[in-house]
């Protein structure tokens, strides 16, 4: 099976790119801030107290909290993709005696090897970025000058193993379906979709999204000098209300589509019509493609807005709750949460899209051009974009007007409209262009050999 799982990997690379990467920033983020605790706990006592203010330790775990969660929903999101993509070999293997502890063995193999091939580079991108960030508190005068990340290996060793151990339990989950099942229905469920949601992913579901309105409910009743506690627990609350909408984001999106549909099939006739129907056909394949669309919206969407409503909370008093300081951490971790976002929401738009190709060149044999196929990938990725916008902002706007009762006394936060306007153009500019560019190779080649499965 070991062979199988590298013979696979160099066979198809694209599909283990997105999981690479993934992998490699999670990895790189575990590594950058525990090194930066390390910095502190190995930094002599005077150095420790030579500045006023939390200490590396407390910011390195403040800012690192969310930011590996996310690096971590992305490996997850990643992981089942690179899965779904040898959905097809995995049901040929039992097909032809493999059981299903060799195919999950197989899957492990591949996760092991994925990970220990990113983990150099990831050490390298982790300690350069844990050096240079040290750097930049010390001139903010966040951090002592006599403070130093030190040599030492646990943080990669730790980064690698909380790597292993989620995708070894994810993809545990992803390879569960398909190595229970008889050889002969999962070759069939390889280009089907199931009908309906699984009663535990509603009451996941259910319980995140209940869990999420908590963590607001926490965030709005801070004080306004606990501003940063209450921007953690608006933060977190964001991202588990992205992680219900995941898990219940079939059923949000039928609805969503239900209502957005009529105009797609009144606006682009023919091709609307085939772009909709493909949707409610396949909600969980659209839910997929969504939800990377609204943790890029909904994530950066909060960061912003909780920002901008403390600059002006802190300009409105007579007390600072708020500084330079401050602005300049949200804005790091708001680069490196939108990051996280764009690498998710690309691997994931370009992987849906490309397994597409089976479905794409049954409808050229019967009688479907490029054009219209095209058309059709235009409405989809509007759709999809306009979906995934809908989605984050409701999210953004929730945990943003928890943090600004906090923060202000009022629900109604201070929204940067400029820079959502940019979170939206760059939501759209990698949606539409990412599924028309995939598309457009997907389509390519003769449809006959495309049908029968002869080209991935």
């Amino acid at each position: 099976m070991v062979s199988i799982a590298l013979g696979q990997l160099r066979r198809r690379p694209a599909a283990f790119v997105g999981l690479a990467v993934a992998l490699l920033l999670a990895i790189a983020a575990v590594t950058l801030f525990g090194s930066l605790i390390a910095a502190q706990a190995a930094a002599p006592a005077a150095a420790r107290k030579a500045v006023a203010g939390p200490g590396v330790m407390v910011i390195a775990g403040a800012f690192g909290e969310i930011a590996v969660l996310v690096s971590f929903f992305v490996v997850v999101n990643a992981l089942g993709f690179a899965l779904r993509q040898q959905h097809r070999e995995l049901a040929l293997l039992r097909t032809i005696a493999a059981t299903p502890r060799q195919a999950r063995r197989l899957v492990r193999g591949q996760v092991l090897a994925t990970t220990l091939l990113v983990a150099v580079p990831a050490w390298a991108l982790g300690a350069v970025s844990a050096r240079w960030f040290l750097a930049a508190l010390q001139r903010r005068g966040m951090a002592a000058p006599g403070v130093r990340v030190p040599g030492s290996p646990v943080p990669i060793l730790v980064a690698v193993a909380a790597a292993l151990v989620v995708g070894l339990v994810a993809s545990a989950v992803a390879a569960r379906r398909i190595s229970r099942i008889a050889p002969a229905a999962a070759l069939t469920a390889s280009s089907t979709e199931q009908g309906r949601t699984g009663v535990l992913r509603l009451l996941a579901g259910a319980g995140a999204l209940v869990g999420g309105g908590l963590l607001l409910r926490l965030a709005a009743t801070r004080s306004a000098e606990d501003l940063d506690k209450a921007a953690q627990a608006a933060l977190l609350g964001s991202l588990v209300l992205l992680v219900a909408a995941a898990l219940l984001g079939p059923l949000i999106t039928r609805v969503l589509v239900a209502v957005l549909g009529a105009p797609i099939r009144v606006l682009v006739p023919g091709a609307g019509w085939l772009a909709d129907a493909n949707m409610r056909g396949y909600a969980r394949r659209l839910s997929s493609a969504v939800v990377p669309v609204a943790l890029l919206v909904g994530l950066s969407g909060t960061m912003s807005i909780m920002t901008i409503t403390a600059g002006h909370a802190a300009r409105a008093s007579a007390g600072s709750v708020t500084s330079a300081t401050d602005v300049w951490l949200r804005q790091a971790e708001l680069g490196l949460l939108i990051c996280f976002a764009t690498v998710s929401t690309l691997n994931t738009l370009v992987a849906v899209t490309a397994e597409r190709r089976r479905e794409f060149a049954l409808l050229r044999l019967v009688g479907a051009t490029r054009g219209l196929l095209m058309r059709m990938l235009g409405a989809e990725a509007v759709l999809t974009a306009a979906l995934g916008v809908l989605l984050g902002a409701a999210v953004a706007g929730a945990a943003s007007a928890a943090f600004s009762r906090a923060v202000t006394g009022s629900a109604v936060p201070s929204v940067p409209v400029g820079a959502c306007g940019w979170i939206v153009a760059g939501a759209v500019a990698l949606t539409v262009p990412g599924i028309l560019v995939t598309g457009l190779r997907a389509i390519a080649g003769p449809a006959t050999e495309l049908a029968g499965g002869g080209r991935d």
